[in-house]
């Protein structure tokens, strides 16, 4: 058994979660993200899905849109403008770069840019 056990890959990165990914998964929570947005497969499918987030858009698209003051509204959906601080702002993209590092086995698969409005 335990030869077995030890050569299974471990998947996870736990002992990789700061403070900061703590904070910006409670902001998250918070904010109730989750009832637009899917992430790591959970959620609503309104809103762009985010599990890869912070490597499709980056960390200053990321910042941008949660700092926002006003609508954001890109492809015609809008986003809450959330009026985050830079703090709160950077806690949210940490969380999202710990869920960016994840071995997913490739979940979520990339969309098809054909099928892009």
């Amino acid at each position: 058994y335990e030869s077995v056990t030890n050569s299974i890959p471990k998947k996870t990165h736990a002992d990789q979660i700061t403070d900061a990914v703590r904070r910006g998964r409670e902001i998250w929570d918070k904010n109730n993200c989750m009832g637009c947005h899917t992430i790591l497969g959970e959620g609503a499918y309104y809103a762009p899905e985010l599990t890869r987030v912070y490597s499709r858009k980056g960390e200053t698209y990321i910042k941008t849109v949660l700092m926002s003051k006003t609508p954001w509204a890109p492809r015609g959906r809008k986003m809450v403008a959330y009026g985050m601080s830079e703090k709160e702002a950077n806690d949210v993209v940490a969380f999202f770069k710990w869920v960016n590092e994840m071995d997913l086995n490739g979940f979520p698969p990339e969309p098809d840019k054909n099928l892009q409005p």
